[in-house]
């Protein structure tokens, strides 16, 4: 019978202790305090949810403990059929045990509160150290691969050449510059079409606009940033690069590609738009209307306001939220392959086919070079300087947010 084997199941089990924890904890707190709840120091639903955490905490925690084991230790055996019978015994038991336990530390004085509290406390400290293991994970295994690469080829070769030549068969000129070179050149131009129309919408947005224009453009605009990034790299793909091509690049002799720096870093730009709209706007409603109203009292217009008062107080955090926008369109992919191209060159030439660190990781990645080849573990050394790259932006954008950030009171 499926009912008789579900209501058997080890993780059923579990849920159905920690609620009759719920249920026993709040009616063994009313029988203590004898029908008068003044005389707890804490609530009975406070004692109830402390005996359902200490039930469903200690006991998911160690299975999920024992399930990283399964997973990971050198002599696994049968992680695949599920839990072992002794694991889904202690699972039980560790649910079972901290039920009775919360039921036997009910008094009248007793905070349930707190030690519910401390639970969830834990649970948060938990998600926080997960969050910052898995960055620390994920930089040690970019480490340790870059690290093998760099034993197979020479790491003078790699940060000092400007030629990019990887040869599946014979010797490989790998130098990392024109792929910088190319990442920079198209997060420039993306940062010089959205930072400028960007903080106009935000100007307009946040000084400008009615109450009902803004309850629909805001919105309206941020629905940029949930378009896929595949379709802005078709649209650079069919729309855009044709039409820089036929109206600009042959028409002044610059080039007869319609993949160029100038597709990817436009199409870049109109995907950075409601990040840099979005931010600045929030900035620029955050400086007090009493400093806009001192301006106005001294006699300034409203355009003055804004470029002297408004927008010098605003300042900080709009240059984070650049910088914060540079770091998105630096690690950005599917817009620079589909517009941009894949030539690994050194040019000036904003009509020319480049390429970026992102999308020499993907190719290197694929195909059916050998893993432990250089051609193919120079991905992770192109992924270890973008990530220190990105870091070094976000780090400086914080910083420079904190240091000039005004406060008002």
């Amino acid at each position: 019978m499926w009912i008789v084997s579900l209501l058997t199941s080890p993780f059923v089990l579990v849920l159905l202790i920690g609620v009759a924890g719920y249920l026993l904890a709040r009616a063994r707190a009313l029988q203590v305090s004898g029908g008068d709840i003044r005389k707890l120091t804490a609530l009975p639903k406070q004692h109830g949810l402390n005996a359902l955490l200490s039930a469903w905490v200690p006991a998911f925690g160690f299975v999920i403990l024992a399930l990283l084991y399964e997973r990971f230790a050198a002599d696994t055996r049968g992680g695949s059929d599920g839990l072992h019978t002794a694991v889904q015994v202690a699972f039980v038991a560790l649910a079972l045990i901290g039920a009775i336990w919360a039921l036997a530390r009910i008094r009248i004085d007793f905070r349930a509160r707190i030690a519910a509290e401390g639970w969830v406390r834990g649970l948060l400290i938990t998600a926080s150290t997960i969050a910052i293991l898995t960055t620390v994970g994920i930089v040690l295994s970019l480490l340790a691969e870059t690290i093998h690469f760099f034993r197979l080829y020479d790491w003078k070769d790699f940060f000092l050449s400007a030629t990019w030549s990887p040869k599946f068969q014979g010797d490989s000129q790998l130098g990392i510059w024109p792929l910088i070179w190319g990442t920079l050149y198209v997060s420039f131009i993306a940062l010089l079409f959205a930072v400028p129309v960007g903080l106009f919408a935000a100007i307009y947005l946040s000084e400008y606009a009615s109450p009902r224009m803004r309850a629909w453009a805001k919105p309206a605009i941020e629905l940029l940033a949930g378009i896929p990034t595949i379709v802005y790299g078709l649209f650079a793909l069919i729309t855009v690069g044709p039409f820089l091509r036929d109206y600009f690049s042959q028409p002044l002799g610059l080039g007869d590609s319609a993949s160029s720096v100038m597709t990817a870093g436009l199409v870049m730009g109109v995907m950075l738009i409601p990040f840099v709209s979005s931010l600045s706007d929030d900035i620029i409603n955050a400086v007090p209307q009493a400093m806009r109203d001192g301006s106005y009292g001294l006699g300034a217009t409203k355009s003055e306001t804004i470029r002297q008062v408004v927008l010098p107080a605003a300042l900080p955090g709009v240059v984070g939220a650049i910088l914060l926008a540079a770091s998105r369109a630096i690690g950005e992919t599917m817009i620079v392959v589909l517009g941009a191209g894949a030539a690994a060159r050194m040019s000036l030439n904003p009509f020319e086919a480049m390429t970026t660190v992102t999308v020499k990781i993907v190719s290197q990645l694929t195909g059916d070079t050998d893993f432990g080849s250089p051609e193919s573990l120079v991905a992770f050394a192109l992924g270890l300087t973008l990530f220190v790259l990105t870091l070094g932006l976000n780090v400086f954008a914080l910083y420079i947010v904190r240091k000039y950030r005004e406060q008002y009171e």
